[in-house]
């Protein structure tokens, strides 16, 4: 296997490479807008040509892609440690969606395609098989009584977590007007999924109403 350039340090196997140009791509995000980069800035940072990029990716939004899945495991394990006070199945559910909607548009790196304008390219990658799993492995790691709210195969993790996903990616790119707060988030998720997960929807009047939290702080 060849190698052009890489600032005189070649890669010694293709995964290698790829690590190597996905880590120029930080580099170039940490320095300007995203939508702003080019395949070309991406070659320049890691010392070769545009076509020995090509030998790795596909194109532009591959590199992206390979950039924000490169930030899903410390991202995953933020999530469970946040999920970790949850003491039932449908607090964990409701706080994950809570979560992920505050946090995923200010990740340098999976939130980076939001950023860019590109949702389709955010859309296709948080509902792949691939970010299920993921989804589905941060909740069997919360220590709450899944089997009791039936939650009782990977399948069924799975499919909740799907659901959770589909619900914050729907949050984020199609916000109210005027945006729900964190409360009001919890409020209509916790009133619509969580009682197929064993949990009480809040009664008017309490705290995360929807009647009181549908405006921004």
């Amino acid at each position: 296997m060849g190698h052009h350039g890489w600032q005189g340090n070649p890669p010694g196997a293709e995964e290698q490479a790829r690590r190597r140009i996905v880590e120029a791509a930080i580099a170039c995000i940490g320095r300007t807008e995203v939508s702003k980069i080019s395949l070309s800035d991406v070659a320049t940072q890691a010392g070769v040509t545009r076509q020995t990029v090509y030998r790795y990716f596909p194109g532009l939004s591959e590199i992206l892609r390979a950039v924000g899945q490169a930030g899903a495991d410390e991202f995953a394990e933020r999530m469970q440690q946040h999920l970790a006070a949850c003491d039932s199945p449908a607090e964990a559910a409701v706080e994950s969606v809570v979560f992920a909607v505050r946090t995923v548009p200010d990740e340098p790196y999976m939130g980076l395609l939001l950023q860019a304008g590109e949702p389709d390219y955010f859309t296709a990658g948080s509902t792949s098989p691939a970010a299920f799993a993921l989804g589905a492995r941060i909740l069997r790691n919360v220590p709450v009584d899944w089997p009791s709210a039936g939650v009782t195969t990977d399948e069924d993790l799975e499919g909740l977590a799907e659901v959770l996903m589909r619900l914050f990616i729907s949050f984020l790119q199609y916000p109210s007007t005027p945006p729900l707060t964190d409360d009001g988030i919890r409020s209509l998720v916790r009133r619509w999924v969580g009682p197929s997960l064993g949990g009480h929807p809040a009664r008017r009047g309490e705290p995360g109403d929807l009647t009181q939290d549908r405006t921004a702080p």
